[in-house]
């Protein structure tokens, strides 16, 4: 702010001496005397803008400048803290040997500053001017001698809250650099369905069931032996038998009911067994998929 002032007082003093040395009329119209304008070549205009690499130096008459598309920039701070810090780093001081007559000039010279924009200032603004007003005068008095070595400095304070102010500035900037929910990722919200439901096996049918039926008689071929003493089969023993082994309601495999070492008539008496259970609606054949292998389960009522 001096320096603004001193120019002020240099443009006065420039414009009363110009006012001091002015020439009669009669020597400045004299015939003799060469026209000065002539021999100082004309100065160009510095353009208003440069539109398109074109420079601009009168403005249209149809020029219209919306109310909203102009906008003025200026270094914002989020307090006196902010704004000392701002000052410290912009010329590479050491935070810990503030040159407080230097910076408590700045500061003053931008408390003014927004005084003459007319800006709002909070009262933390000039709270701060007047603690930086009053360490300076502190260091300009004179200090007695040191006693101890744990000597206060009136700058260790503001310091003090100036390292403290920085250490968090910097936390909050590290902590906005880290990936953010809702910002950066984004949670996938599944909707469960409300009930679950049950898939209903296929029904069997009946050329599935000779084909299995086909199966268990190959394999019987094979244990077909010579009986010099023929068994007698019963249909009904066959069938309690059959209701034994399915009696604790697991399901068992087809195959696994035939005993191929019982020969034809065994399969066969095996086959009219679960024919008959079937029928009575105390087995049900499961099947999962089409080929697949036959499960037979006993029926819930029976058990």
């Amino acid at each position: 702010m001096s320096d603004l002032s001193d120019l002020n007082d240099l443009s006065g003093q420039i414009g009363l001496n110009a006012e001091a040395v002015a020439l009669p009329a009669e020597i400045i119209n004299a015939p003799d005397m060469p026209d000065a304008s002539a021999a100082v070549p004309p100065v160009p205009e510095s353009p208003l803008a440069i539109v398109q690499g074109t420079p601009l130096l009168t403005l249209p008459l149809d020029l219209y400048i919306p109310p909203d598309a102009l906008e003025i920039c200026l270094e914002t701070f989020e307090g006196p803290l902010d704004l000392l810090l701002y000052l410290i780093r912009r010329q590479n001081l050491d935070i810990l040997d503030i040159p407080i007559a230097r910076i408590t000039d700045q500061y003053l010279e931008y408390v003014e500053l927004m005084r003459e924009l007319r800006l709002e200032l909070a009262a933390e603004y000039l709270l701060m001017a007047a603690m930086l007003a009053e360490i300076k005068s502190r260091l300009l008095l004179p200090q007695p001698p040191s006693t101890t070595e744990g000597d206060d400095d009136p700058r260790s304070d503001l310091i003090r809250r100036l390292q403290d102010y920085e250490r968090f500035k910097q936390a909050a900037v590290d902590l906005d650099a880290l990936p953010r929910l809702e910002r950066e990722h984004f949670t996938v919200h599944a909707v469960v369905p409300s009930g679950f439901i049950k898939r209903r096996p296929p029904d069997v049918e009946l050329p599935e069931l000779l084909h299995a039926l086909r199966d268990v008689l190959a394999r019987a071929e094979l244990f077909t032996r010579h009986h010099i003493k023929r068994e007698q089969l019963s249909l009904r023993e066959r069938m309690s038998q059959v209701l034994e082994r399915l009696q604790s309601g697991e399901s068992a495999c087809l195959t696994e009911l035939f005993d191929p070492s019982e020969g034809r008539a065994g399969v066969v008496v095996t086959f009219l067994a679960l024919l008959e259970l079937i029928k009575s609606s105390m087995l049900e054949l499961i099947q999962s998929d089409a080929f697949a292998p036959i499960y037979v389960r006993r029926r819930e009522s029976t058990l």
